[in-house]
């Protein structure tokens, strides 16, 4: 099994498990001092997966939401377009709703717009918060809680995932 070491590999931004529950505390800590109060967190899923349910539970917000996106198909390659796949979440209730959308990055943005304009358009009052906001970004997230131009290693992902082989190994 390969792992990356942080220390052969300066052109990374290395995110740890214990660095991330620092993080997560500190961007929910950013939602609360600005006085929005998010009824349902939404976790754009995979990445924000984790980061939304941690900063949901730092809120106190019980109301959980995933939205699956696909862009991403491997380190530096996109699909053209960022594209919902089911499970669709279930956007009844979500006009007038205050709603907090969470991922791990805003790298080009286009995630995060579609589905920001995806609630917009259901009637949601939403805003955004990332962990990392890249400088080219296309949407500026509300709430982040750092900047890089660095690939990002999140500790979700570090490892690739069972039954996969990694180069060299």
């Amino acid at each position: 099994m390969s792992t990356e070491n942080p220390v052969l590999s300066p052109e990374r931004e290395v995110l740890t498990w214990e660095a991330f529950g620092v993080a997560a505390r500190e961007l929910a800590q950013q939602v609360y001092d600005s006085g929005f109060r998010p009824d349902v967190v939404v976790a754009i899923a995979r990445g924000g997966l984790v980061p939304g349910g941690a900063v949901a539970y730092a809120l106190g917000t019980k109301g959980v939401g995933t939205l699956n996106v696909e862009f991403y198909t491997d380190i530096g390659q996109t699909l053209d377009d960022p594209r919902v796949l089911p499970p669709l979440m279930d956007t009844a209730d979500l006009p007038g709703a205050h709603v907090l959308v969470v991922d791990d990055v805003a790298d080009s943005g286009r995630t995060l717009a579609l589905v920001m304009e995806m609630l917009a358009a259901k009637g949601a009052e939403a805003r955004s918060a990332v962990l990392f906001t890249k400088p080219r970004s296309i949407v500026r997230p509300d709430y982040s809680w750092k900047d890089t131009d660095l690939w990002i290693t999140f500790p979700w992902s570090a490892q690739p995932a069972i039954g996969t082989t990694v180069p060299g190994d």
